[in-house]
């Protein structure tokens, strides 16, 4: 583990310093604005910028230009000093936010919202997610440094892992800041290995990770809404209980929705 810190942590530390001027750290300003809706409001759409510079940033470098030249410099440069590494780690890491979210939900940590809201939340976040990977992925058509298919653009390991990054930052960053900084360095290390198992180019995972922070800004944003049409309530009303039958353990669920 030290030696990859060693190794990787000039990128990590790039991609953990962009991840977390994208989050805001959740809501930590919300107290200087609660008697202005119309200043709220403008806040959560410039927390919207970064992310949507980083997706920018990939789609810019889709045409050419200095961008492009830098993808191929850090290629080279992976392919320099690092030509056979190879890991599986990012294929399991990218889920660990999200494991990260429920851990803290079983502990006791108190987040934004409930375990319904937050099990919805994650749902939407995911399907908007991996839907607009896909269809980028479709639209794009670039092919990997590897040689190996077309669907280079965006990550969508960096994307689901910066989703969840931005779930955790979203339910418990109030709570403390370090759940952030925990969760998009996990992101970071995601986003790196792609670029290490020469999978992506610097500018997918930079896409991917804007792309994943802006899917779950924009669900949290409609979720209240959403949320009121499709019920009546502003929350999810239910209790998750251990139960005992027939000499089996299991979980019961039982609510208002």
């Amino acid at each position: 583990m030290t030696c990859f810190f060693k190794k990787y942590g000039v990128f990590m530390l790039l991609f953990s310093t962009l991840s977390l001027s994208f989050s805001g750290f959740g809501q930590t300003n919300d107290s200087l604005v609660k008697d202005s809706t119309q200043l709220k409001n403008r806040r959560n759409l410039k927390s919207f910028i970064p992310g949507a510079a980083a997706l920018g940033y990939g789609l810019i470098a889709l045409t050419g230009g200095p961008l492009k030249n830098f993808d191929r410099y850090v290629a080279d440069k992976r392919n320099e000093h690092h030509p056979n590494f190879n890991s599986s780690t990012d294929d399991y890491l990218r889920y660990a936010p999200f494991v990260a979210l429920y851990g803290l939900e079983l502990m006791g940590v108190k987040g934004k919202h409930g375990f319904a809201d937050k099990t919805a939340l994650m749902l939407l976040s995911g399907l908007v997610t991996v839907g607009s990977v896909n269809l980028l992925k479709k639209a794009t058509d670039k092919e990997r440094p590897d040689h190996s298919n077309f669907v280079s653009f965006p990550s969508g390991h960096a994307a689901i892992a910066f989703a969840g990054a931005e779930l955790l930052n979203q339910e418990y960053g109030d709570a403390s800041v370090w759940y952030s900084i925990g969760g998009y360095t996990i992101a970071s290390a995601t986003a790196v290995l792609r670029i290490y198992n020469n999978a992506h180019w610097f500018s997918d995972v930079v896409a991917g990770a804007g792309l994943g922070i802006l899917s779950v800004k924009a669900v949290y944003l409609v979720y209240p809404a959403v949320r009121r049409l499709m019920t009546g309530h502003k929350k999810f009303k239910f209790a998750l209980l251990p139960s005992y039958q027939n000499r089996m353990a299991g979980i019961s669920l039982s609510g208002k929705f």
